[in-house]
């Protein structure tokens, strides 16, 4: 997180504001010079723990989240983005405990940035079946939840890729190593529209590439067929309309 003032406030409400209260909230910030760190202080409870200070960029930022993280389960959320209510870590530690898996993910809405009421784009991940990232499937990284114990066995964010560690560490777990995972069907996470991979043709190209050589370094076989699926099955979601919204 960097330079986050406008929108670390709604994020630390959404965490703190939550049903489920056995939470460790760890924030990285990677040197903010806009009032972000005074509103962190200014917010922060019992449940914070944050730093300030410069890093090597985005997924080592959450690398150092991870190392720092005691909790048995763990997921990330952007400085940006929102909890869609105030029962997801319940129903997250519901699912997880229920089922036994070592992850689970659910659904989520791209929104405008100053009317989080109004979706662009609505990603319905559906169930997980091995395979099925060969047919362009992804879930959304927002709403990816994972034992602790899966990151200490299988390691964390690749930092030799700077748009698209999510998809490759996502891609590691679920299609590599075949982690078990449960699907839960609800939005949980509200995200802002305009993050890096979405902000221009450039940088849909770079994360592009980098989806591809996802494949390559886990020793995967995808090629490009794979990645041209991954992003034409996005065009439907600024369509779709999410059930009982």
């Amino acid at each position: 997180m960097y330079n986050a003032a406008d929108t670390i406030g709604d994020c630390i409400r959404s965490v703190s504001g939550q049903s489920y209260d056995d939470i460790e909230h760890i924030i990285i910030d990677g040197g903010s010079t806009d009032g972000t760190v005074e509103k962190i202080q200014e917010q922060a409870n019992g449940h914070v723990v944050w730093v300030s200070e410069k890093d090597k960029g985005f997924y080592d930022a959450l690398n150092k989240g991870l190392v720092m993280a005691r909790g048995d389960v763990v997921g990330t959320l952007n400085a940006d983005d929102i909890y869609a209510n105030q029962q997801v870590l319940q129903k997250v530690a519901g699912a997880l405990e229920k089922s036994g898996a070592d992850s689970c993910y659910g659904d989520l809405l791209y929104v405008f940035p100053r009317d989080l009421n109004r979706t662009i784009r609505c990603w319905v991940s559906g169930a997980y079946k091995p395979g099925q990232f060969h047919r362009g499937w992804m879930p959304p990284h927002p709403t990816f939840f994972v034992r602790r114990e899966i990151y200490e066995k299988y390691g964390g964010f690749n930092t030799d890729f700077r748009i698209a560690a999510d998809y490759e560490l996502m891609l590691r777990f679920l299609e590599k190593h075949r982690i078990s995972t449960v699907y839960i069907p609800e939005v949980l996470i509200k995200m802002r529209w305009g993050g890096t991979s979405n902000r221009s043709l450039g940088n849909l190209a770079r994360k592009s590439y980098e989806d591809y050589l996802a494949w390559q370094v886990n020793g995967l076989d995808g090629g490009f067929s794979t990645i041209l699926l991954k992003n034409a099955v996005k065009i439907p979601q600024f369509f779709r309309k999410y059930p009982n919204l």
